[in-house]
């Protein structure tokens, strides 16, 4: 996979990313936010495999499970920054900060 077409896969993380925080924000229950994620991201690669001419997948299944994987990244993101926070913050705690 070249670079051009890693960008693309990111962007579509990063949009799912951004759609997370947006249904956060709303009363909507956490626990539909990856599955936000994994549709959302499955709509945008069948999308990017007609607009993006470099788009790595070449049939509309493929192009949906990378977008369903892309999606379920930002989940991924999103964890792992809270994990890290968390720690950081109890570490602070234990320091007596």
């Amino acid at each position: 996979m070249e670079i051009g077409n890693m960008a693309n896969v990111a962007a579509i993380t990063v949009i799912c990313y951004l759609a997370a925080l947006g249904v956060k924000a709303t009363k909507l229950d956490n626990k539909f936010i990856p599955i936000i994620c994994g549709v959302l991201g499955g709509i945008l690669g069948v999308v990017g495999m007609f607009v993006i001419p470099e788009y790595p997948a070449g049939d509309i299944l493929n192009a949906a499970a990378v977008g369903i994987v892309s999606g379920f990244a930002a989940t991924g993101i999103h964890q792992v920054y809270k994990q890290m926070t968390k720690k950081t913050e109890s570490e602070g705690e234990q320091n007596g900060e």
